[in-house]
């Protein structure tokens, strides 16, 4: 896998497979999911091979991606790494601006934003509970969910082919953030959308997340305490 991140990932996954690496809370609805680095890694590693063996894309080719903070953006994003694929997103802290891929990924409420990218072949993410797929597609995707349950478990990683000013960066923001090595790290979705706050960050510094969407700030100190957090991002 390339780069510091998804080393940090594959290290992680593999220290210990059992421990809560990312877990997802949706103040809205009350969704919970926690991923083990070992029920990650199987998330990215079908993402990867998604990318490589179902549609034939090589190290360098170009991936969309228009999804919300969320534990399934976590495996498109660590997938796309893991195969050497460039992520693009409409960010350009991120990447550029350049709205053209060779395969997106676009949140339900995003299509009509997805449309007008240049890309082959285009997935929908619904992010119900529980990995739910949608009951139909929208005309012109596929949905994610469905797709990449279909691909391998294990993913062989490439070569390093990361972009460097973008590793670096995730290791100074981790710095800047205070994070460490072993921290519980909670994330508020809203104000840290960027995914190198709120994935890249935590993992180049050796923590895990717990990542909060509709975080009511009332209830941030039980969240807090109900993770048992060490680290907070809000």
């Amino acid at each position: 896998m390339s780069g510091i991140v998804i080393e940090r990932f594959a290290t992680a996954a593999a220290e210990d497979p059992a421990q809560p690496l990312l877990t997802w809370y949706d103040g809205a609805t009350g969704d919970r999911t926690e991923l083990s680095g070992a029920t990650l890694d199987n998330w990215v590693s079908k993402t990867a091979n998604l990318l490589v063996d179902g549609l034939g894309l090589d190290p360098g080719d170009r991936a969309g991606v228009l999804l919300p903070p969320h534990w399934q953006t976590a495996a498109v994003l660590l997938g796309a790494w893991a195969a050497g694929v460039e992520v693009v997103t409409a960010d350009p802290k991120i990447t550029n601006e350049k709205i053209s891929a060779d395969v997106i990924f676009a949140s339900a409420d995003r299509l009509e934003e997805a449309a007008a990218w240049g890309a082959d072949e285009r997935f929908v993410l619904g992010l119900a509970p529980m990995a739910l797929p949608m009951r139909t597609a929208p005309s012109g995707f596929v949905d994610y969910v469905t797709e990449v349950r279909t691909f391998g478990d294990h993913f062989p990683p490439y070569p390093s082919r990361s972009d460097g000013a973008l590793v670096a960066r995730a290791a100074a923001r981790a710095a800047d953030l205070g994070l460490k090595a072993g921290d519980r790290v909670l994330v508020d979705a809203a104000k840290h959308p960027d995914p190198l706050d709120w994935l890249m960050a935590p993992l180049a510094g050796g923590a895990t997340l717990v990542l909060c969407g509709a975080l009511d700030p009332a209830k941030l100190d039980d969240r807090a305490s109900a993770e048992k957090v060490t680290a907070q991002l809000v």
